[in-house]
C-alpha cells in the first residue's frame, strides 16, 4: 500500500471523500495538532475521518446512520468529553467512544468506561494501540448495527400482522395448542390453522422455535 493522502483536519468532509457506508472514525479534539496527528495515524491504516474542534461541533454534525467509531479528548473546554457521551447514550444507536486522556484524567475515563466507553488511551499513547482500539470500535459498531437492523425487520414484520393475527401468535408462543386457541377466541379450528399459518409466513419464520426466538428479540430490544 502507498503512502497515506493526508488532508487538512477539518470539521466537515465533502460528500465524495466520505462513503456513508465506510466507517468513519470521528476526532472531536479541541486541539488542532492532536485531531491532525490522530487523523494522520487513521488515514495511514486507509480509514475514512472526519475531525472536530469541540464537542457541540460533532453533535451539530452528528448523524446516527453513519458508521464507525469516536475517539474523543475526555477534557475539553465547553461540553467535555463526558456530556458527550451522556448526550450520545440517549440515542438509540451511536458509536462506540474511545477516550484519549491524561494521566490525571484516569479516574473520570474509568467512569466515563462504566457508562459505556469501549476504552480510554492515556497520553503519549502507543499508535498501534490506539489501532487495536479504534479496529475493536469499528467491529463492535457493525454487530450493534447489523443486530438494530435485524430487530427493524422483526418489528416491520410484526407491524403488518392483523390484531386477530397478533393474538393468535400471542397465545402460540405461550404455548397453548391450536385447539385451545379456537375455544379462547371463539373461530374455528381451521380459521386458527389459516392465521397461523399466515404468521408464519409474514414473520418469515422457519419454525416455532424461530419465532420465538424472534418474538423474544423484539421484548428484550
Amino acid at each position: 500500500m502507498g503512502p497515506a493522502l493526508y488532508l487538512p483536519c477539518r470539521s466537515q468532509l465533502q460528500p465524495e471523500i466520505m462513503e456513508q457506508n465506510s466507517p468513519t472514525i470521528f476526532i472531536v479534539d479541541d486541539d488542532e495538532e492532536v485531531r491532525n496527528a490522530l487523523q494522520l495515524l487513521m488515514q495511514s491504516v486507509g480509514l475514512t475521518v472526519a475531525c472536530y474542534a469541540s464537542a457541540l461541533e460533532f453533535l451539530q454534525a452528528f448523524d446516527a446512520s453513519r458508521p464507525g467509531c469516536l475517539v474523543a479528548d475526555i477534557r475539553m473546554p465547553g461540553m467535555s468529553g463526558i456530556e458527550l457521551q451522556e448526550q450520545l447514550n440517549g440515542e438509540p444507536i451511536h458509536p462506540p467512544i474511545i477516550f484519549i486522556t491524561g494521566h490525571g484524567d484516569v479516574p473520570m475515563a474509568v467512569r466515563a468506561v462504566k457508562a459505556g466507553a469501549i476504552d480510554f488511551i492515556e497520553k503519549p499513547f502507543n499508535d498501534q494501540v490506539l489501532l487495536d482500539s479504534v479496529h475493536r470500535a469499528i467491529q463492535m459498531d457493525a454487530k450493534q448495527r447489523g443486530e438494530a437492523s435485524r430487530l427493524s425487520d422483526i418489528r416491520e414484520r410484526f407491524n403488518q400482522l392483523t390484531p386477530r393475527e397478533r393474538e393468535v401468535l400471542n397465545l402460540v408462543i405461550a404455548g397453548r395448542r391450536n385447539k385451545n386457541i379456537s375455544q379462547e377466541l371463539g373461530i374455528t379450528l381451521s380459521t386458527v390453522e389459516a392465521h397461523r399459518a399466515r404468521v408464519m409466513e409474514k414473520m418469515e419464520a422457519d419454525s416455532l422455535s424461530h419465532l420465538m426466538r424472534m418474538m423474544l428479540s423484539l421484548e428484550q430490544g
